[in-house]
């Protein structure tokens, strides 16, 4: 039998820290579903302490899935009792606890002199923090994982020596992260491969790795790590993360599928879902896949070359070394069109990995009658960017309700819109340089913004098929230090933008709610 790797997915954590990545809790919920369809071990849920939001989404999900959840902690009680507390009705749930270990993050995290009068100190005083750290999050689960911060960067003597200590304080699994991208492969198999030999207790414990892709080599970085004994990845879909993103689950998984020659060990990844995952994961969260992205890309299974396809007419081995079907590509089995009914439509959406109760589907339905309405054929690409804007309409304060606007060639455009919110509607005009600037002014007329907003970035891409192929509008906004992303679908480009500007100005809104939360919050203490 081959050794199992441990596939640890943390794109609701470190994924979602992408700038412009926010999810919203149904969002997460329906990846976190779909993750536990993948067949991921571990599911790295969030950061509970940081905000009441993300305590409430590592809560909801404990509840959802099969698979272990995990929540981030620093090495710190407060950290820890927050995981605890969101967690403890989940019956498999893992605190994974951190902190800095190289000299850089020593010597400017912990640089008072109570935590030592030098670097050997404040070593020591590390150590001991994080020991601390474990044997009080084994009071409350025996699946407790540590991660020595920035361990690429650490010094290997003093890394063998903090992960003894914590094996010792009861960590069960040990993750060794590359956080900065900084390593390279042969390095950084060479690290793992001196913990696995130096480390006396190391059997004790199950080795993971946690790469990012600054220069290009996470998963580069991670299979070396595996074969080098490493037997968990961490990873995310589609490789999404801080900076320049993490190591992409697909490609570690495939990489050890399509080549097992080279080492005796599995993933229990279903990865058929591959493409579902991928595709909810990119919809949701507003990060574009690039086409020539390995597994999921666009154009990862497409041929344009005469020599190209006349080799794969003869035999699909000629240019392809694995089989599309394999990571779920393939055409769909059900037609979409004007004429189909709830059955179908949920039969379809359940493919892609959507699980839909009565009433949600009877919203879904009403918007895919109005799409097929207007269009021969509803594609996938179309029902999930349907799922994706319907959810997060759902919680959203400012909602769109109609949307006017003239504008030709000799004349100058005028946008009127109504919004609602909770507390009304509010209706006004405004002239633009053009159509979507009048729309954007009368949109902050009606709602009386008085405050900046900065356009900083706006894009349109043309996200489904056919001649009325839904438009997606993405855009960010600043305003006061912050960044604020938005996103809109429709077959008019115009309405997409109300709609990508509205989703922008509802982060803002939650940013001020969550803002005088953790005020009240602070006033109680």
């Amino acid at each position: 039998m081959s050794d199992k790797v441990i596939v640890f997915d943390t794109t609701l954590r470190d994924g979602e820290q992408s700038p412009g990545a926010s999810l919203t809790l149904l969002e997460k919920v329906e990846i976190a579903r779909q993750l536990d369809k993948l067949g991921v071990d571990v599911i790295e849920a969030g950061f509970p302490i940081s905000s009441p939001t993300q305590f409430d989404a590592v809560q909801r999900i404990g509840g959802e899935v099969s698979a272990v959840v995990a929540g981030l902690a620093r090495a710190l009680e407060p950290d820890i009792d927050a995981v605890r507390r969101a967690l403890e009705q989940t019956e498999k749930y893992r605190i994974h606890t951190f902190m800095g270990t190289s000299d850089i993050h020593i010597t400017q995290k912990f640089g008072s002199d109570r935590y030592g009068k030098n670097l050997a100190e404040k070593r020591q005083k590390v150590i001991q923090m994080a020991c601390d750290a474990v044997a009080y999050a084994k009071t409350f689960t025996s699946d407790v994982e540590f991660s020595p911060e920035d361990a690429g960067r650490t010094d290997i003597e003093y890394l063998v020596e903090i992960t003894e200590a914590v094996i010792a304080a009861g960590a069960t699994t040990v993750n060794i992260p590359d956080t900065t991208g900084y390593t390279f492969p042969v390095e950084f198999g060479q690290k793992i491969a001196a913990l696995k030999d130096r480390v006396p207790n190391i059997d004790e414990a199950v080795i993971s790795v946690h790469c990012h892709n600054d220069l290009g080599l996470a998963v580069a970085n991670s299979l070396t790590a595996i074969s080098n004994g490493a037997r968990q990845v961490e990873c995310t879909i589609n490789g999404i993360g801080e900076r320049a993103g993490n190591a992409s689950l697909e490609e570690i998984v495939m990489a050890l599928k399509i080549r097992s020659e080279l080492w005796d060990c599995h993933t229990d990844i279903h990865t058929e879902e591959i493409m579902n995952t991928s595709r909810m994961v990119s919809m949701y969260t507003g990060m574009l896949v690039q086409p020539n992205k390995a597994i999921v890309g666009e154009n990862a299974f497409a041929h344009e070359s005469g020599i190209h396809q006349d080799g794969m007419l003869k035999n699909r081995n000629t240019y392809e070394i694995m089989n599309p079907d394999s990571v779920g590509i393939r055409e769909s089995k059900i037609v979409l069109g004007r004429h189909s009914g709830r059955a179908g439509l949920k039969s379809r959406l359940e493919a892609l990995g959507y699980h839909l109760d009565k009433e949600r589907l009877k919203i879904i339905y009403k918007e895919f009658v109005v799409l097929a309405d207007k269009k021969k054929e509803v594609f996938d690409e179309d029902l999930r960017a349907i799922m994706g804007d319907v959810l997060e309409q759902e919680d959203a304060f400012y909602k769109l309700d109609y949307l006017h606007v003239n504008l030709g060639t000799t004349t100058i455009p005028v946008a009127i819109v109504r919004i609602i919110t909770p507390d009304g509607e509010y209706q006004d005009s405004a002239t633009g340089d053009g159509p979507v600037a009048a729309c954007f002014r009368a949109i902050a007329r009606a709602l009386g913004i008085r405050q900046q907003f900065k356009l900083e970035y706006y894009q349109v891409r043309s996200i489904t098929r056919g001649k009325s192929a839904l438009g997606e509008v993405t855009l960010r906004l600043h305003h006061d230090g912050d960044i604020y992303a938005g996103r809109g679908i429709s077959t008019d480009t115009i309405e997409a933008s109300a709609k990508a500007y509205l989703e922008a100005l509802n982060q803002h809104k939650k940013k001020q709610e969550l803002d005088l939360t953790t005020e009240t919050v602070k006033e109680h203490i």
